[in-house]
Order: C-alpha cells, then sequence, then structure tokens
C-alpha cells in the first residue's frame, strides 16, 4: 500500500464521522453549545472543513473550496473571508451558526473532494516537498497532511462527543 493510499482511506473516515456526527441534528442541536465558552457541533465541523480546506489548497498551489465555490456566500457568517476558526473566542464561536446538516456537509464533501483529488496525484517523493519553513524544522507535506488529519479527527470527536451530551440531556 502506498502511503498516499493511507492518507485516501484516513480522510475518507473523517468525511463518514462527520456525516454520522451531524445526521439527523436539527439546527438548534447543531448549533446548541454546552456552556457559553464551549464550541458547537457547527462551529466544530466548520473550522475542522475551514482547515483542511485552507491548509490542503495552500500546500496544493489550488483555491480554497470556501471561496471559489461560493461557500463563504451561503454559510452566510459575519467573520473576515478567509477565517479559519483558529483562535476564535466564545464570541466568534457564537457566530457560526448554520440553518442544515447538509450545509455543514455539502462544505465538507466539497473540500474532501477536492483535497483528494490532490492526495491521488500525489508521488511519494511529493510528501518530502517543503511546504511552510516557519518552523523548525521545516514542513513537508507529508507532515502537513497528517497535521490536518489529526486535527480533523480530533474535531469530529469532539463534535460526536457535543452529540452525546445533547442525546443525553435530552434522555
Amino acid at each position: 500500500m502506498h502511503a498516499k493510499d493511507i492518507l485516501i482511506d484516513a480522510y475518507s473516515r473523517i468525511q463518514e464521522e462527520v456525516h454520522t456526527t451531524v445526521e439527523g441534528l436539527t439546527p438548534d442541536d447543531l448549533n446548541a453549545r454546552p456552556s457559553d465558552t464551549a464550541n458547537s457541533i457547527s462551529w466544530l465541523i466548520w473550522h475542522l472543513t475551514r482547515v483542511q480546506d485552507d491548509h490542503v489548497a495552500d500546500a496544493a498551489g489550488l483555491d480554497q473550496v470556501w471561496l471559489a465555490q461560493g461557500w463563504e456566500k451561503r454559510f452566510g457568517l459575519d467573520l473576515p473571508r478567509r477565517d479559519t476558526g483558529y483562535g476564535h473566542t466564545p464570541q466568534k464561536v457564537a457566530k457560526v451558526r448554520v440553518e442544515s446538516a447538509d450545509l455543514l456537509t455539502g462544505y465538507y464533501d466539497a473540500v474532501h473532494e477536492q483535497s483528494l483529488q490532490f492526495v491521488r496525484g500525489l508521488a511519494a517523493k511529493d510528501l518530502e516537498r517543503v511546504v511552510d519553513e516557519r518552523w523548525t524544522p521545516a514542513v513537508t507535506l507529508g507532515v502537513r497532511l497528517v497535521s490536518v488529519l489529526s486535527d480533523d479527527l480530533q474535531h469530529v470527536g469532539q463534535a460526536a462527543y457535543v452529540r452525546g451530551l445533547l442525546q443525553s440531556a435530552a434522555s
């Protein structure tokens, strides 16, 4: 198995978990926050998708799906155009609200497709290319893709946890 095949499988697992986590939830469920300082499912899924979109597009030399496909307008958030959610205060987290799970999964699926198209075209040697020299050691494409993968899995796990909290409170 090639490294890119492992990455494709791993990124596909994120997609499965995103869909499973938001499936059947109402807008109230998606936007609910366990406390005033906690993240909602909407914010967590939006953020993990924004990070993947931003980081993979940058590494691939592509436009972000968020901007190129009009997702920024569809979400209509009162945030800067290129905002990914990094460092958001509780007040900014509260600005990320959606009217349906379909909006979240639609955007994730579009980012997922662009990410997989890029990864499918990689050779093993490509993973060694330096994509960010601001770190010591410099970040290679392989490290960046794994970093995004790790971040996304953590956030989708957090969203699934919030879903469980909401469901247990409703019981």
